[in-house]
């Protein structure tokens, strides 16, 4: 699935590219749009009593991006385990690969102990094609 972002100022640094962090926000707001494209958001799965923080962020920067760039973030489930999860994550500007990363997550239930990923959002990642 491919999400588009829109590089504002605040997303530069003082040298006018793209700070480094911002990266992962990218990341962050891609897996929200994978999920609305499955027709479900983190609101469901507050529902379904699941979280997902993040336990382990990697990006690796190819080529620096700028003020107005359009970025896509192409983002798909790499990896499905029984608790955990892992999004993979490459960024184009055009044809040029930006950055490519991965995010791990943990699914946790209210208790904060580690619980199954619900079967409901387990089919609709099978059911997505790569």
């Amino acid at each position: 699935m491919r999400h588009e972002i829109r590089i504002i100022f605040g997303d530069t640094d003082q040298m006018g590219v793209v700070y480094y962090a911002n990266y992962l926000r990218f990341f962050e707001s891609a897996r929200a749009a994978y999920w609305r494209s499955l027709g479900k958001s983190y609101k469901d799965l507050e529902e379904a009593q699941v979280a997902m923080p993040v336990i382990e962020a990697h990006c690796n920067y190819k080529r620096p991006s700028y003020y107005e760039d359009l970025l896509e973030v192409d983002v798909r489930v790499g990896e499905l385990r029984q608790a955990s999860l892992r999004f993979d994550y490459t960024i184009y500007r055009g044809t040029d690969v930006i950055a490519e990363g991965y995010t791990r997550h943990a699914v946790i239930g209210p208790s904060g102990k580690p619980r199954p990923l619900p079967q409901f959002m387990r089919d609709l990642v099978a059911a997505r094609p790569s």
